[in-house]
């Protein structure tokens, strides 16, 4: 039975378009002025650190760092210290009311019925959980961040790597078994999967479907039973 849903964000509950036509591009047009006017902050100084680190250059200076940071947005690289810059630079925008959390209104109406039947909810997101939380905050539907239990980012380890996997059901009172992954991306299937969760893969805008995983097109045609 089936006792949690483990959710993926992108293109799974939010239209993939707005990532990479709002939130992406926000960032990128904001992250030379936000390092450069907040490099001496304790949480903004552990990220540049953290980039160094990754380019394995602890002398980079401050505009390599930026530098580093910007082709990793236009290369769409889901590397950890970018991914907690980007979500503190989308927190200035959702204060700003510069946009708001895109979630498909099936996927919202989903969560909030499973929620509503005891089923606990989880996010597995590359974006930072400080980024999860702010789309949350600030949804289309309003503040909604009590639907869930607990979020999860690269922290644990890659989307597509089983042992991430394997690190989320540790954290969680249920056996992996009891744990449904909700993705559109068949790799990050395979390794859940491959750890023990119940997989369910969403197709939406024309993706290519594996036999490997049952599929839904949007939630209005989602059935628990099956997955018991």
């Amino acid at each position: 039975m089936i006792k949690a849903i483990l959710t993926d964000i992108e293109g799974t509950i939010t239209r993939i378009s707005f990532v990479k036509e709002v939130l992406f591009p926000y960032a990128a047009s904001h992250i030379a002025e936000f390092v450069q006017d907040n490099h001496a902050a304790p949480e903004v100084a552990t990220q540049i650190a953290a980039v160094k680190a990754e380019i394995n250059q602890p002398d980079a200076s401050l505009l390599d760092v930026i530098a580093t940071l910007q082709h990793w947005i236009a290369t769409d690289q889901k590397i950890t210290p970018l991914k907690q810059l980007q979500g503190m630079i989308w927190q200035q925008g959702y204060h700003n009311r510069d946009f708001t959390g895109h979630l498909y209104p099936d996927a919202y109406q989903f969560l909030q019925q499973q929620f509503e039947q005891g089923i606990v909810l989880y996010v597995y997101s590359s974006g930072s959980v400080k980024a999860q939380h702010l789309l949350f905050e600030f949804s289309d539907y309003g503040d909604i961040r009590s639907l869930f239990n607990n979020y999860f980012d690269t922290l644990v380890g890659g989307k597509k790597e089983p042992q991430s996997y394997h690190n989320i059901v540790d954290q969680l009172p249920f056996s992996a078994h009891e744990v449904l992954f909700l993705s559109d991306v068949i790799e990050e299937l395979d390794a859940a999967k491959s750890a023990g969760l119940k997989t369910c893969h969403l197709v939406r805008d024309g993706q290519a479907t594996s036999s490997q995983h049952a599929f839904i097109h949007d939630f209005n045609t989602f059935e628990m039973e099956q997955y018991t």
